[in-house]
């Protein structure tokens, strides 16, 4: 029998809440934007010097607490011990949650749409997966922890900000995830090349649908490959044998848009026709 991890618990623990900025220019870049809602700064207690005194000052105008702690917790705060220049800031992603908690408010509603980055390890390839996916309506983007690099300043700026804003949802492994929302109803796409089923024929996707997008060297673990119920194929022309992950997200995510918003006759229509006025 295969040994399982305790399931992931609905209830929302502070880092899947915030988003944490490190080092000063950045920081000093969030409290600029009166868009962003931070939480907290926490300062090391040896900082001094370029731009602290600024940041220091915009934090007090806007009200946000300054927690004062040694610079190796600052480190171990921000996970990047190169790079932290001694502060960080909290920044509250009002979207972001965890697996268990999306699967539960899935429950409520009668079509989702959600990517999985299984292995998807390029800061620059998030980010810009990120932006597209949000930018095309889609209801989640799962990031695993194991093989994900987590919303970092690469991962920030690849996404043009929109970071902030996406409806990430944390789960602990890519298969972890598919197996929670196949529990949750959801019926689990993978993208492979030489899949039968191409994304741009007429049959009509699982009102519930998770896509899981792999690694563009390894594609998807053996563990989650195990999960999927069907294999979609972006169609490639011009001798060209491979889509970056990010472009091949993007594909797929503003087709499902089409979709959407496509004739009745895509199976998906989800506004009725307009009446011809009298």
């Amino acid at each position: 029998m295969r040994n399982r991890e305790p399931a992931e618990s609905v209830d929302r623990s502070p880092r899947e809440s915030f988003i944490t900025v490190y080092g000063r220019m950045p920081v000093l870049e969030v409290l600029q934007n009166r868009d962003l809602q931070v939480d907290k700064l926490v300062v090391a207690d040896s900082a001094r010097g370029e731009n602290l005194d600024r940041i220091l000052d915009l934090a007090d105008r806007r009200g946000v607490p300054v927690q004062h702690a040694t610079a190796h917790r600052v480190k171990v705060l921000a996970g990047n011990g190169k790079h932290d220049q001694g502060i960080i800031a909290d920044v509250v992603a009002p979207r972001m949650r965890n697996i268990a908690e999306f699967a539960r408010d899935s429950q409520s509603r009668r079509t989702s749409r959600v990517l999985i980055l299984d292995g998807v390890n390029n800061p620059a390839n998030v980010g810009m997966i990120i932006r597209a996916a949000t930018g095309a309506g889609m209801s989640g983007i799962v990031l695993p922890r194991v093989g994900s690099p987590g919303i970092d300043p690469l991962v920030i700026k690849a996404s043009a900000g929109v970071a902030y804003r996406a409806a990430v949802i944390w789960a602990r492994t890519g298969a972890e995830s598919a197996e929670t929302l196949r529990e949750a109803g959801f019926r689990i796409y993978g993208l492979d090349g030489d899949a039968r089923r191409s994304l741009y024929d007429d049959r009509v996707f699982a009102p519930k649908a998770a896509f899981v997008l792999g690694n563009e060297t390894e594609g998807l673990s053996r563990a989650t490959a195990a999960l999927v119920d069907e294999w979609v194929a972006i169609p490639l022309e011009g001798g060209v044998e491979s889509l970056n992950v990010a472009t091949a997200a993007a594909v797929l995510c503003f087709d499902l848009l089409r979709r959407k918003h496509a004739p009745a006759r895509d199976g998906q229509a989800t506004r009725p026709p307009k009446r011809p006025r009298r």
